[in-house]
């Protein structure tokens, strides 16, 4: 579904387990990728409980002739995976991934994706954006980059998001972004992108799950605003969070202030969520999440 990219990256790839815990499951990923004469280049590892918890590692790798040797790879590892009860995936670093990004009119998260996009500081392919505006049609197509108005509402959604996964199909999306897309989504759609989709909600979940949190912020005199970026679940921003932040306020900051500072925080905390997403940094385990750094 990716696109090849950098012909200098294809020796380069990352593998993630989830596993039970248990002595030797370090040894036995070393000893496989050794036996493929594969140079581990950087190795992440955490442990839920040493005693009876979950194992997770996530290991980047170089392999002389990767792209001939990769599918021979694969298949040796599934039978170790499957006599160790392991949950895996590897990634190569000469597919970048293919993105679709979803906006409504407030278009601040949009453009810090496309600054960091072409700074070279988020390595994805931006396949297409999806709006139910068309305000920022004008930065999206000044880039090259395809731009489809679909308006929307709760009386047409059914209508719209088949029209919008026909597009994920055409465009082969692997990963969607919903930077502050105002429309709430359906079962069926998230359930044909499964840890796919990345939100950000402006407030620091729990706290303020749903509309006009800045609002409801400053109503009730908090210290501190913040926002949160997660994979999106059919439960309304509750998701599993992959970032958050903050900065302090104080009483003299009203609505309007409140949003301005916050908008800050929610650039900033999409985009380290997206580039983990694609530096596969992130394991889900649950209703949580395993962010390696």
């Amino acid at each position: 579904m990716a696109v090849a990219v950098d012909p200098a990256l294809q020796n380069r790839a990352r593998l993630l387990v989830k596993c039970p815990d248990k002595p030797g499951i370090v040894s036995l990923l070393s000893t496989f990728l050794h036996s493929h004469n594969a140079n581990i280049i950087d190795s992440s590892q955490f442990s839920s409980d040493p005693t009876n918890g979950t194992f997770f590692i996530r290991i980047e790798f170089n392999c002389d002739n990767l792209v001939m040797k990769r599918d021979d790879m694969e298949q040796q590892f599934a039978e170790l995976a499957a006599a160790h009860e392991m949950s895996y995936s590897f990634h190569y670093k000469a597919v970048r991934q293919r993105v679709a990004i979803y906006v409504s009119k407030e278009t601040h998260a949009l453009m810090e994706l496309l600054w960091e996009w072409q700074n070279g500081d988020l390595d994805m392919e931006i396949a297409v954006v999806i709006s139910n505006s068309d305000v920022a049609r004008p930065m999206v197509e000044a880039l090259g980059i395809p731009y489809y108005y679909i308006p929307a509402n709760k009386d047409i959604r059914e209508q719209v998001e088949a029209q919008q996964i026909r597009l994920m199909k055409e465009y082969r999306v692997d990963l969607l972004i919903l930077a502050r897309y105002m429309q709430i989504l359906t079962p069926n759609f998230v359930s044909h992108f499964e840890h796919r989709i990345i939100n950000i909600h402006h407030s620091f979940l729990p706290a303020f799950i749903g509309a006009n949190p800045y609002k409801r912020a400053f109503e009730r005199g908090v210290k501190l605003i913040g926002a949160t970026s997660h994979y999106v679940t059919n439960d309304l921003d509750e998701g599993p969070i992959i970032e958050q932040d903050v900065e302090r306020v104080d009483h003299r900051n009203d609505v309007q202030e409140l949003k301005k500072i916050g908008q800050k925080i929610e650039r900033r905390v999409l985009a380290r969520a997206v580039k983990w997403h694609l530096e596969n940094r992130v394991i889900v385990e649950g209703n949580k999440t395993i962010v390696f750094h």
